[in-house]
């Protein structure tokens, strides 16, 4: 990705957004969110090269702009809450996009809605591990975030989220589900066997090729 509109298109293919040039002066283009109006995506031309501002999580604002030269701190922007990616073909296409889509997820906090949607799709008899919610919900190095969006739990009853143990197998901790064996008693009723606080993975655990995505 190294042109203006090879920008606007891949911003504009995330579900209800629009372009639009508020500042009189063509050369600033902002996608954002149609309900919100909060932009995810400023495209512009700056010494010779296209720049893409984009917002990101302080998770992983240093670690892109330490992994490539051309991303670097918000130009003309809060340098904290958003990143320059400047389309100088140093960046791979597939890292731009990663990136933007990162931007569009934080202004729309998508990927907590996709997490309680992946939870929703472990059967009952089965577990899964924070990384595979991870997965199913479109990053899969965002475990640390499953962790925290299933703290947050608006609806217990139908986000089952004790159906999820970690890479060992292990039950979360003693006070997570409002006391020291409930998770358990909650897989129990689902008719999964829990052994000195752990479930057997290769027995109750989900194979996530079966998982249908929606």
């Amino acid at each position: 990705m190294n042109t203006r509109q090879e920008a606007i298109e891949y911003g504009l293919s995330f579900n209800n957004t629009y372009l639009e040039a508020p500042f009189h002066d063509d050369n600033w283009q902002l996608i954002r969110v149609k309900e919100s109006k909060k932009a995810f995506l400023w495209i512009y031309e700056r010494e010779g090269c296209i720049n893409l501002n984009v917002k990101v999580d302080k998770e992983w604002r240093e670690y892109w702009r330490n992994a490539f030269a051309s991303v670097i701190p918000g130009w003309h922007q809060n340098k904290e809450h958003w990143n320059t990616i400047i389309l100088d073909g140093t960046v791979p296409d597939e890292v731009v996009k990663k990136m933007i889509a990162e931007s569009y997820d934080i202004v729309t906090s998508s990927p907590t809605k996709r997490i309680y949607e992946a939870v929703k799709m472990i059967p009952r008899g089965k577990v899964a591990t924070y990384g595979q919610i991870a997965y199913l919900a479109g990053n899969k190095d965002m475990a640390r975030a499953v962790g925290n969006a299933l703290h947050k739990n608006p609806d217990p009853v139908n986000i089952p989220c004790y159906r999820i143990v970690n890479a060992r197998g292990e039950l979360a901790g003693k006070f997570a589900f409002g006391g020291e064996k409930v998770q358990e008693e909650l897989l129990a009723n689902d008719g999964i066997e829990v052994v000195d606080g752990r479930v057997d993975l290769n027995v109750y655990g989900i194979d996530v090729s079966e998982i249908k995505r929606e």
